[in-house]
């Protein structure tokens, strides 16, 4: 039995943004039981030339949507990148897991052998469905959810490996 494209894509996009909104629960508890600016956890950042904790989960989602989106041939929905609150983040993490599971998953699983075009700083590349979902879309979103559950982590926040894997 061979693994389908849907399965290796959007049940495991949903499975780790599902964790990522744990993950958020807990970085609001935290912050208000000890009486932490929530901006300073939105905002940090592990590294100074590193995205902040609330762009790392933007990117997250993007890449999530985007990647699901593209393979299944849907139009993909736009974000505006507002977010200033836990809350705000974990809407956007909620639509954003509406949206892949509205995804047709046969459209997904037929999309191996699929031009997946990506456009990147006004180039466009062309990738198979397989190769892209492999080689670009999840290493960057578990690279972005990484990164997001690790800013937390440094500051304190205390998560685990079963946040980060959500539900699983």
């Amino acid at each position: 039995m061979s693994l389908s494209m849907s399965k290796a894509s959007s049940a495991v996009f949903v499975q780790i943004l599902k964790g990522l909104h744990g993950v958020l629960d807990k970085a609001a508890a935290h912050a208000e039981a000890h009486k932490i600016d929530p901006a300073a956890l939105l905002q940090a950042r592990l590294y100074p030339d590193m995205f902040p904790f609330t762009r790392q989960v933007q990117i997250c989602c993007d890449f999530a949507k985007g990647s699901a989106g593209r393979l299944a041939g849907a139009d993909l929905p736009a974000y505006a990148d507002d977010e200033a609150t836990f809350d705000d983040l974990k809407a956007r993490v909620n639509k954003t897991i509406a949206f892949i599971e509205g995804l047709d998953a046969a459209a997904i699983d037929a999309a191996a052998d699929k031009d997946i075009p990506l456009v990147r700083r006004g180039e466009t590349t062309i990738h198979k469905g397989e190769v892209y979902l492999l080689q670009q879309a999840l290493p960057n979103f578990y690279f972005h959810a990484t990164t997001a559950y690790d800013i937390l982590r440094h500051n304190g926040v205390p998560v685990g490996k079963r946040d980060f894997l959500g539900a699983a």
